[in-house]
Order: structure tokens, then sequence, then C-alpha cells
């Protein structure tokens, strides 16, 4: 197994993509990304999914998309926001923080959250009242998060570069 030298986790807003493709950036590694893939792979937007296939489906798409990244890809990779939910991706992400990769949980907060995303783009989790799905979606992850963490980075007031910077410092420090 190969193993990511870094994985990037937290919900909508975080920074996960921007942080991701920065850090990678500037680490001089590849950046992927867990939608990405599994959009490639289904040949439809993670919102045309949802919609189409249900969620059932996208989580199952998922669990293939982060067993696969993880064992294959060495550089910067960035999850989908509930990717934490199923156990499986806990024992892979689990089993990860054991071979050395740094599982980063970038926080955020509500307030700092909806600027970045809007929450009213095509969020299929964000549906209805955007503002309290997010911190309902916060509250049942929040505890995965941490627990599956090997660092975590509250993201409100700093800019990607500060964030992939803050990230690049604990890896000279490991």
């Amino acid at each position: 197994m190969v193993a990511p030298r870094i994985i990037l986790m937290g919900p909508p807003g975080s920074g996960k993509t921007t942080v991701g493709t920065t850090l990678a950036r500037s680490l001089g590694v590849a950046w992927r990304d867990t939608d990405a893939d599994i959009a490639a792979s289904a040949g439809k937007s993670i919102p045309d999914i949802f919609l189409e296939d249900g969620e059932a489906i996208f989580r199952d798409l998922e669990e293939k998309a982060v067993a696969a990244a993880v064992e294959s890809h060495d550089g910067v990779l960035s999850l989908g926001g509930g990717a934490i939910l199923r156990e499986a991706n806990q024992r892979v992400l689990k089993g990860a923080a054991e071979g050395g990769s740094r599982i980063v949980f970038l926080d955020v907060s509500l307030k700092a959250a909806t600027p970045r995303v809007g929450l009213n783009k095509s969020r299929p989790l964000l549906l209805g009242n955007p503002r309290q799905q997010w911190l309902s979606l916060m509250q049942a992850r929040r505890p995965l998060y941490e627990g599956l963490a090997t660092d975590r980075i509250d993201t409100d007031e700093l800019t990607p570069e500060q964030v992939a910077e803050m990230i690049e410092k604990l890896e000279k420090h490991a």
C-alpha cells in the first residue's frame, strides 16, 4: 500500500479542495479528490448521483473511491465531507494513520463556512434550510472527524495558503 502523505477531511466550506491543491503544489506532490473520482467513475456530477441514484448509492461509490485513493495515491488527498460516515472508510483512515499518513481535520464554523460555500450551491445534503442542515451535519460528524484526525486546524480566520503552511510545518516536525 502506498498511502497518502496527507489526507484532508472536514465539512463543506472548510477548504479541503483549495487547501489541498495549494498544499500539493507547495509540497510538489499530486493532489486527488475522492468526489472528483466518484463523479468521473459515475459519469455525472455528485448532485446528479444524489438526485438520480440516492445517497446510499453515492456512499457505496464513495467507499470504493476512498479505498482506491488511499491504496494508490501518495500525495495530498481531499475527502468528501461525509466520507467519514462509513465504517469501512473509518477503518481505511485509521490504517492510513497507522501507516504514517497525516489525517487533518479542517474545522470551520458555520459563520466562516457560509461565505465560502454560499450554502445555496448544488450541495445535495444542504437542501431545505442550508444553515440548519449544515449545523446538523456537523453535530453528527464532529465526533468522527475528531476521532479520526491526527491533527485539527481551525480554518475560520486563515487563508488557504496559511492553512497549507501550518500543515507543512506539522509535516516538518513529525
